[in-house]
């Protein structure tokens, strides 16, 4: 058989190369023993020495040198009550001086405030402002989730709560984190486009980047399918908790042996690893990276390395690179970090969080969290847990143990690999309350469960543990015996069986964070919201009642709510009945209240400022200053402003920025949100203050001029919709008098118009009710055209559309809405189906765009003229179909108004003597000679008449 060649052995990456001479001088005798048995096992497998011989011998060396080094090594995996059992055990025997711990070191600040929360929560980084990145990356966030049953939480309550202990992060930083992100890209996981939305407690940490110390899994995806299949597992996590978990959490395994597992299970993964270059450059400089900071702390504090402890995952603890141990050489250079603001804080975590950051199967840090418990009472450890901290059980003071030093390395390996699986027999008192209580969880959920459904449960837990070749059923085996047993067609509430057995397992514990870690910004809310007396810290949905008028004082919580609703997502303050708009103030108020459930939330936003009214100015400044800000966003700041802080200054200040940006734009699309917004602060500072502010005189003045010039543009613009045309004339109109007032000149605005010739047909009938709103066009020349539109069988598959711009044509000319029903209903009656029917859709999608105003107006309108009741509905003759034809001859002034004047010429004598007219008062019964001289003489009024109707 040809000989395998080995590529050449890199000195920054194989420190430790597989030659055999080299690995005798180097491991020393103790694992000679289990190097014969491997060498003499590849031999016979692969047909004599070879790749495999190198793998497996490698495997030795790894755990050898791991093993002999100075600095003792404690291999972990994350969220593994082994670990964490282990690591109880070991720091009450050894009581290190020193303990090292694979975490990003910025982050050691804030593992103080651990004590103050309930875990799991997670410690966060967080960057709003990123600077030496992407802008596309902002915000930057890192959380670090930590949980009871984790060996990184016994070595931080025992390093935080013995005194003279000193706890050292030495992990990259958070910076580092991104930093080394480009590599690290190709071993990220595309996220499934058809996976089923997370639910909410597995998106508590939203989208940080997550780091955990221990990451043990086989990157080799052949290698981790063998496992399963051979196994009998459906996940990692379930082989992981069958042959790893289990056998280490015995109660007769000591130090050494988890150690040297752990090293063997690290070096596997880690030389099966299919070889990435991203990952693997990426793990080996986080190696170089702590191996560095702890021979610089050593070297600072004098600190024997026999009074130290390193804990980190398994995988680093194999390392192969020149920087490893206390030995390794000092090349590695730390980057500096980049320049963004990096504010840090706790946030809360769950179980569901944790598995769906890291990839875990659903139920398995609940399983875990079981799993450590019997552990516990198992191997009779007292574990280590902060002074104070809510949700853990006081400590019982555990007895005085002298310091153990770690013993020279020895083989136990050999025989731990050697030794039978200890058969455990079936608890049948822990099976058989499992059943019980699954099938009554089962029957609060609306499963039809019954006590023949327990004792069915019990029997196929063990019946599947036999088929799979176990001794006892693990929770898995039970789990799935509930599914079969349980589970209908068809899920009868929120629930199904597995995911109640997970709840009982333990359930989807989910933390809090303590009022003493939060921000100063979360903090304030909550004193700001004391008078409210709920428990706002709490998980759920709290009903606050506010009575406005009868207790004033309430009124800041109100205040402080309505700022929470614009800041935080939806559902955190939800307003039941009050609303809060320019000009008023709700009486009463009723508020859904979940500020525990989004907790997160709220903490992230004390990054930002130290109270809410800052927090709010620097979004609203930002919006508005954002390169990609329109004229409605900035306007929408102001009224924000406005609305919330009652800041004229921000007011004043972002209204001039709005006129700089109205200026700059070249296009109509936020023309109907600029009409909306402007009319409501135009509207709210005449109402409430004595005189408008200058910004919005010059807006104003700005904007006539602007759309002015914009008109005839937006008019022949195929991309301009009539809401757009339609909401610039309203804006035209609305604000004539007031732009006239200010200097503006109404010849520009006719201009405009005349200068305007639409193509399409909405646009048309806008530019009609234009020409109407100037006097350009009278209502029986507008009334003629749609006749003739209705009457020419060419145009009237488009008369629709004409209709569509007559009723945008409501917004800028509201006097038009008797006439617009009376278009309508022209068009009911007189249009084919086949015209009519296609049309109705756009008709009520277009009602439904402007909102209930128009909808309301035409609805008003048509109340009014049509009959109240459907007997009436036969012999009801239409108004427009009433009105007399125009003769062309003037007619006479009714005699009533004479006789009015008649009786009190007063007002008719002061306007008389205000335009200098001296003639007497004619008697009521005396012949009108300018009548007379009019009937004589038509053709002048003719011409006249002529001449305005076609102007």
């Amino acid at each position: 058989m040809a000989r395998v060649p080995r590529r050449r052995p890199r000195r920054d990456r194989d420190p430790v190369v597989t030659a055999a001479v080299q690995r005798a001088s180097a491991a020393g005798a103790d694992f000679d023993a289990l190097r014969t048995q491997l060498q003499q096992a590849a031999s016979e497998f692969a047909d004599g020495p070879g790749a495999l011989e190198g793998i497996l011998l490698g495997l030795v060396d790894d755990v050898d040198r791991a093993a002999r080094e100075p600095l003792e090594i404690f291999p972990v995996c994350h969220h593994s009550p082994a670990s964490a059992t282990a690591m109880a055990r070991r720091l009450r025997e050894k009581q290190p001086k020193v303990v090292y711990l694979e975490l990003c070191e910025d982050m050691a600040p804030l593992l103080t405030e651990l004590r103050n929360c309930r875990l799991p929560v997670a410690v966060q980084a967080f960057a709003a402002e990123v600077e030496g990145f992407p802008a596309d990356w902002a915000p930057l966030s890192v959380v670090a989730p930590i949980t009871e049953a984790s060996a990184e939480y016994q070595a931080i309550a025992y390093a935080l709560d013995t005194p003279g202990v000193e706890l050292v992060l030495v992990d990259r930083s958070s910076d580092h984190v991104f930093q080394w992100r480009t590599r690290e890209d190709t071993a990220e996981t595309p996220a499934d486009p058809d996976a089923p939305p997370a639910e909410e407690e597995a998106a508590l940490h939203g989208d940080a980047v997550g780091v955990e110390i221990g990451d043990l899994r086989p990157r080799f995806a052949e290698l981790e399918e063998h496992l399963l299949r051979h196994g009998r597992v459906r996940h990692w996590g379930e082989w992981w908790s069958l042959f790893v978990e289990e056998p280490l959490g015995a109660a007769d395994v000591d130090h050494d042996t988890y150690r040297q597992v752990m090293f063997l299970i690290g070096s596997l993964f880690r030389r099966l690893a299919p070889g990435d270059p991203g990952r693997v450059d990426v793990d080996e400089d986080r190696e170089r990276y702590m191996w560095t900071r702890m021979r610089a702390h050593l070297a600072q504090t004098g600190t024997d390395p026999d009074d130290a402890l390193y804990v980190c995952g398994a995988f680093h603890a194999a390392s192969r690179v020149a920087e490893f141990g206390l030995h390794g050489s000092d090349g590695f250079v730390i980057t500096p970090p980049s320049g963004s603001t990096w504010q840090y804080g706790l946030i809360p975590s769950s179980h569901a969080a944790i598995e769906a950051q890291f990839g875990l199967a659903a139920g398995s840090v609940s399983i875990a969290a079981t799993q450590w418990a019997k552990n516990l009472k198992r191997t009779k450890v007292q574990p280590y847990r902060l002074a104070g901290q809510a949700g853990t059980k006081k400590p019982a003071k555990a007895r005085a143990v002298a310091a153990v030093p770690a013993p020279e390395p020895a083989d136990r390996l050999s025989g731990f690999l050697h030794r039978a699986p200890v058969v455990d027999a079936v608890d049948e008192a822990e099976l058989l309350g499992w059943s019980v209580e699954i099938v009554r969880a089962a029957r609060k959920a609306g499963y039809l469960a019954s006590t023949a459904d327990a004792i069915a449960v019990y029997e196929t837990s063990i019946l599947l543990a036999r088929m799979r070749e176990r001794a006892r059923p693990t929770p898995y085996d039970f789990q799935d015996a509930a599914v079969t047993c349980i589970e209908k067609d068809s899920v009868p509430g929120r629930r199904d069986v597995r995911r109640l057995v997970e709840i009982m397992m333990g359930g989807d514990r989910i933390g809090r964070v303590g009022y003493e870690a939060l921000p100063p910004l979360a903090r304030d809310v909550h004193d700001r919201l004391a008078p409210l007396g709920l428990k706002l810290e709490q998980r759920g949905v709290k009903r606050a009642l506010l009575d406005l008028a009868g207790q004033p004082e309430l009124r800041q919580c109100s205040d402080v709510l309505w700022m929470l609703r614009r800041l935080l997502p939806h559902g955190a303050a939800r307003p039941i009945m009050g609303e809060r708009t320019l000009g008023e103030q709700s009486l009463q108020e009723s508020w859904d209240l979940a500020l525990g459930t989004h907790q997160r939330a709220l903490i992230e936003l004390g990054y930002e400022g130290v109270s809410l009214e800052q927090v709010m100015e620097q979004r609203l400044r930002r919006a508005a200053y954002d390169p990609q800000a329109t004229t409605a966003t900035v306007l929408q700041a102001v009224e924000e402003a406005t609305l919330y802080l009652r800041s004229r200054r921000l007011a004043d200040e972002l209204g001039t920025r709005a006129l700089e940006v109205l200026a700059a734009e070249r296009t109509v699309d936020g023309a109907p949100d600029v009409l909306r917004r402007v009319r409501r602060l135009l509207a709210y500072y005449r109402t409430s203050e004595p005189s408008l502010p200058q910004w919005i005189e010059s807006f104003v003045k700005a904007g006539y001029a602007h759309y002015c010039t914009l008109l005839p543009t937006a008019f022949a613009d195929e991309d301009a919709t009539a809401r757009q045309v339609a909401a610039m004339l309203g804006f035209l109109f609305s604000m004539e008098g007031l732009a006239l007032s200010l200097g503006c000149d109404r010849t520009q605005l006719e201009l405009a118009v005349a200068q305007s010739h639409p193509q399409e047909q909405s646009r048309t009938a806008l530019l009609w009710a234009a020409q109407v709103q100037l006097g350009l066009l009278t209502r029986d020349a507008l009334r003629s055209r749609c006749d003739a539109l209705l009457a020419n069988p060419l145009v009237l598959p488009a008369y629709p559309r004409y209709l569509s711009g007559l009723l945008h044509a409501l917004e800028p000319v509201p006097q038009l809405v008797d006439f617009v029903v009376e278009a309508v209903s022209n068009a009911f009656a007189r249009l084919p189906d086949r015209v009519l029917l296609p049309w109705l859709p756009t008709l009520i999608t277009t009602l439904r765009a402007d909102g209930a105003d128009l909808a309301a107006r035409l609805t008003r309108e048509a109340g009014r003229v049509f009959p109240g009741r459907l007997a009436a509905l036969d012999a009801w003759t239409p108004p427009w179909q009433e009105r007399p034809a125009a003769t062309g001859q003037p007619t006479a002034p009714e005699a009533g108004r004479a006789a009015l004047l008649a009786a009190h010429p007063a007002t008719c004598d002061a306007l008389a003597a205000l335009l200098g007219c001296t003639d007497p008062w004619q008697a009521a019964d005396a012949a009108p000679g300018g009548a007379v001289l009019l009937d004589g003489f038509p053709e002048t009024a003719r011409a006249w008449e002529a001449l305005l109707a076609t102007a």
